[in-house]
């Protein structure tokens, strides 16, 4: 069982629900990712996904553009994100840490070297937003070896095909992205969410976090009232940019802190 898994698996014995923070690898600060990683983690994190910069990142809004930016003139790239993953397993062996980005800069390190370096650092699942399921079963299946899970993507765009194609190669979870659109746009519709949750479930026999539009506690209980976990980026990312070096893992502790407390005090957590 993967370490995603074991955790998702703690969790629901629990009666609790999965805190997925998101943060751009070297930004604000290319020395601070590790830091706020481990803050996080420590204020209650259950998963970390990673962002591997990119300098044309189509499924981000302009806060997390421009992260990638700042992270990209800084020298931030695949190389300094898995240095910036065995930092953290140097402290932390127990939180799952995911990376999160696009094909280009796998492609550029080379698929095979990308996973086989990503296991010895310490990488427990890989989201390639541009990697349909259908299209990369052989990559998926090269991370099932590696012990790594494949995370993917579903819309609500996203057909009945589209779900059982996520459904039959993925694992670890399956990221369900609730608005159209680009990260931080749009105002969440948890009744939206509430309806299409089940239907996907009817495809994916595994945890379903949500993620987009979801800036604060209130959103995030929301959200997690019917699903599995919940996903926030663009809301840590925005807050995190105006820290100063000193406070931003601070910062970012802080905030996951809110959002876990709010998520355990849902009826039904066993504490």
């Amino acid at each position: 069982m993967s370490r995603i898994a074991e955790v998702f698996e703690a969790l629901a014995a629990k009666g609790r629900k999965a805190l997925i923070p998101y943060v751009t690898a070297g930004d604000p600060y290319a020395d601070a990712t590790v830091d706020i990683m481990l803050a996080m983690a420590e204020a209650g994190a259950d998963v970390i996904e990673l962002g591997v910069p990119f300098s044309d990142p189509m499924a981000d809004g302009p806060v997390i553009q421009r992260a990638a930016e700042r992270a990209l003139a800084k020298g931030i790239g695949m190389s300094q994100v898995l240095d910036y993953v065995r930092g953290f397993r140097a402290k932390n062996d127990a939180t799952p840490i995911v990376l999160m980005g696009y094909a280009n800069p796998v492609e550029r390190y080379g698929i095979d070297h990308f996973v086989a370096d990503a296991k010895v650092a310490g990488v427990d699942g890989v989201l390639v937003v541009d990697y349909p399921p259908e299209e990369c079963e052989g990559f998926a299946a090269t991370l099932r070896e590696a012990g790594l899970d494949p995370i993917f993507l579903l819309a609500p765009t996203s057909t009945e095909r589209r779900m059982k194609d996520v459904g039959r190669v993925a694992s670890g979870y399956v990221y369900y992205v609730s608005l159209k659109g680009v990260t931080g746009a749009g105002h969440l519709d948890t009744g939206a969410v509430a309806e299409m949750i089940p239907r996907i479930k009817q495809h994916v026999k595994m945890p379903v976090g949500v993620g987009f539009g979801i800036r604060d506690a209130q959103t995030a209980k929301a959200v997690v009232a019917v699903s599995d976990a919940v996903v926030i980026g663009t809301a840590i990312v925005q807050l995190l940019e105006v820290q100063s070096r000193d406070n931003v893992a601070k910062a970012g502790g802080l905030f996951i802190s809110d959002i876990r407390t709010a998520l355990d005090s849902l009826e039904g957590t066993k504490k």
